[in-house]
């Protein structure tokens, strides 16, 4: 069983959705933050990355920048910028990338439920993340952006989305990425109860992204309790598994670790095929390209693990190459290894190690969502930078306030 609660969103008024709506805090630099501001002043990115209207060089971790997280989040209210809904209610939050489409549901979900493990996880969260995230919902006293989870899919919940989602929407606005974005509110009762209970029948649901949005709004929870508030509820969008996009999540080495070229080829061929390419992108599971010395290398794993774990292509890389090959122990931390997200493509593997900044590319086949939820109910985690979602839920939508 799984609670879920409407809650009454704050939110852009529906003309101005497209001006606010913005990308999730973690996939800027703070440049490039301050350079969104500068050229759109509305957009959510002034209470998301407060750095970016403070003097440059703020420390984005500064009592100052958490400080104004709470003054841009009330100057935006106060301008009509951001409005509260009058009545409780669900939302849909429909994405349109090319022609991948995904719809899901934005409600709140129980932080006890989470410490409980009937919310899973498949990674685990960074001590300073945590705290950084604990600190903008502390100082918003709002969750703002939404935790990404998914389902497996059923067929009550399925079709009360797929129902709502060809009702007229409270607004639709494609972002400068492309990416088409709606937003439908729900707040008849009978629609309502009728979302719960579908809620209510899923055995468990899963994080796809937002594991430190979710453990933040956990610990906010105990560090508030027995205050009132909503603090008991997290917010997040909740997606059928069958209709998330994975790409892949790709590595670049700066160095090869004392190897040449030959010697490296020649040790990877100890647990892989390999052969010359020129189609850079793998072609299944199990199978990677490598970039290397200006040509590109097709590498089948051979021994395939059972473990749910270990036989994941990321966990299979590093156990196989970047750890005993090149010197990669711990790749959350090692400054010589660099990720790239699949949506940059492999055009930026080659374009790093023909620059000369890197020695050798990975391109991985990506992860399933299937393979996701296998480790979460095994109680595993994967390694880092296991999956890149495609597109990428927008701060702003809809945020819940915990007062």
């Amino acid at each position: 069983m799984s609670e879920i609660r409407p809650f009454a969103a704050v939110r852009a008024p529906n003309a101005l959705a497209s001006a606010v709506i913005a990308l999730p805090y973690d996939v800027m630099s703070a440049e490039e933050a301050r350079a969104i501001v500068a050229a759109n002043p509305r957009s959510f990115i002034r209470v998301s990355r407060p750095e970016a209207v403070l003097p440059e060089g703020t420390d984005s971790h500064s009592r100052l920048a958490y400080d104004t997280v709470r003054t841009e989040y009330d100057a935006m209210k106060a301008s009509g910028l951001l409005m509260q809904d009058p009545g409780e209610g669900y939302y849909l939050y429909g994405q349109k990338m090319g022609d991948h489409v995904q719809v899901g549901l934005v409600a709140c979900f129980s932080c006890e439920e989470y410490d409980q493990g009937r919310i899973k996880k498949h990674e685990h969260t960074r001590p300073d993340k945590e705290k950084d995230r604990v600190e903008h919902i502390d100082g918003a006293n709002a969750q703002t952006g939404m935790v990404f989870l998914a389902y497996r899919d059923t067929p009550r919940l399925n079709a009360l989305l797929a129902e709502f989602s060809a009702r007229p929407p409270e607004w639709t606005v494609t972002t400068e990425d492309g990416v088409g974005h709606t937003l439908w509110r729900v707040a008849d009762t009978a629609d309502v109860a009728a979302i719960t209970t579908a809620g209510a029948e899923l055995p468990a649901t899963y994080v796809a992204d937002g594991h430190h949005r979710s453990a933040a709004a956990s610990i906010v929870h105990r560090m508030r309790a027995g205050t009132p508030g909503r603090h008991a509820w997290f917010l997040a969008g909740l997606f059928p598994a069958s209709s998330l996009q994975i790409l892949a999540y790709n590595r670049a080495v700066k160095d090869l670790f004392g190897h040449t070229a030959a010697s490296l080829l020649a040790a990877i061929r100890a647990h892989f095929d390999v052969a010359p390419t020129v189609a850079p992108v793998p072609s299944g599971p199990n199978r990677y390209t490598m970039y290397l010395d200006e040509q590109w290398y097709s590498l089948s794993a051979r021994n395939i693990p059972s473990d749910p774990v270990a036989r994941l292509d990321v966990s299979m890389l590093q156990d196989r190459v970047l750890q005993p090959l090149l010197g990669i122990e711990n790749p959350r931390t090692d400054k010589r290894i660099d990720f790239i997200g699949g949506i940059r493509g492999w055009q930026e593997l080659k374009k790093l190690v023909d620059s000369g900044t890197h020695a050798v590319a990975f391109h991985l086949h990506p992860t399933s969502m299937e393979q996701l939820l296998d480790v979460a109910d095994a109680g595993e985690v994967m390694p880092p930078k296991s999956t890149w979602f495609e597109p990428k839920l927008r701060d702003a939508v809809a945020m819940h306030e915990l007062g």
